[in-house]
């Protein structure tokens, strides 16, 4: 088994720079591409707490992307042109780049999707994720598409039920917001069946024509390939959690996995944040890892 983690830093001069060129600063969101320094702590994480991961799989956009010190010889760095069709970059929509996580060389069948706010606070089993051969999590009825994430979520699920010949209903399936559980076998089988759609859905920026890595949960859900367990997990948002909270739920957790997710803030609040949130996750886990120079 291994894990697959997206990543992006906002504040590298060159990756700014081609931002600039391709889309325009106006379109710039601090939010979405801010740099918590988190990215060791997941590491950590992953070390203590999932011992049976095999490889990780960083993907970034540049080598410029990569923090200095990352141990290289324990972390495959997977640049965007490695995996990603030329004409489609550079590209700045996560959606887009998820889309091709199934195509990096060496990926075991079995993989863990990690976004970068997606921490390992207590020890997993590999049960949690994979069990004979199916991918376990939990996948959720939905109605209505209110934002544009959902509009994805929908997306996503329209189209896993069209390649695997199910019908379409009221509802649509959501996975739970953690890291996932996926099938190389299944994502090829997808793109195999929907390359069409998966191709013109690819845009730099996102649009609500976008499918997410949902469409390879639902399309293994429907061909019979994910048994239904929810994953223990804990999400906290930063624009109602305070220092103390998140403290709390980092050294003294009650869930497996902790989602943290970033919200507009001012730069003041957001180093005051950073630093508490840095010096929580330096207690949690004092020790480099093995992915850490």
């Amino acid at each position: 088994m291994d894990a697959v983690i997206t990543y992006v830093n906002g504040l590298d001069p060159e990756w700014q720079k081609d931002y600039i060129a391709t889309v325009g600063m106006e379109t710039f969101m601090d939010k979405r591409f801010r740099d918590w320094g988190t990215l060791k702590y997941l590491l950590r994480g992953i070390e203590i707490h999932l011992p049976f991961i095999k490889n990780v799989y960083l993907i970034v956009s540049g080598d410029t992307q990569v923090p200095e010190w990352v141990n290289r010889s324990k972390v495959n760095i997977v640049l965007h042109k490695d995996i990603i069709p030329a004409k489609h970059l550079p590209v700045f929509n996560s959606t887009a780049i998820e889309m091709y996580m199934h195509r990096i060389p060496g990926l075991s069948e079995e993989f863990v999707y990690f976004n970068d706010d997606f921490f390992p606070v207590m020890d997993c089993s590999e049960e949690d994720f994979f069990k004979n051969g199916k991918a376990v999590m939990k996948l959720s009825p939905m109605y209505v598409a209110y934002s544009l994430y959902d509009k994805h979520v929908k997306n996503s699920d329209r189209l896993a039920r069209r390649a695997s010949g199910t019908s379409h209903f009221v509802t649509y399936l959501r996975p739970q917001h953690i890291c996932s559980p996926l099938l190389k076998s299944k994502c090829e089988e997808l793109w195999a069946r929907e390359a069409a759609a998966l191709n013109a859905s690819i845009s730099k920026l996102r649009t609500r024509d976008n499918f997410n890595y949902y469409a390879f949960c639902d399309y293994a859900y429907f061909t019979g390939s994910v048994i239904q367990k929810r994953l223990s997990k804990k999400h906290l948002s930063l624009a109602v959690s305070s220092p103390d909270k998140l403290r709390d739920n980092i050294i003294n957790p009650r869930a497996k996995i902790l989602c943290i997710n970033d919200v507009n803030m001012s730069q003041d609040k957001y180093e005051a944040v950073r630093a508490s949130l840095l010096d929580s996750f330096n207690h949690k886990f004092p020790a480099k890892s093995v992915f850490e120079l």
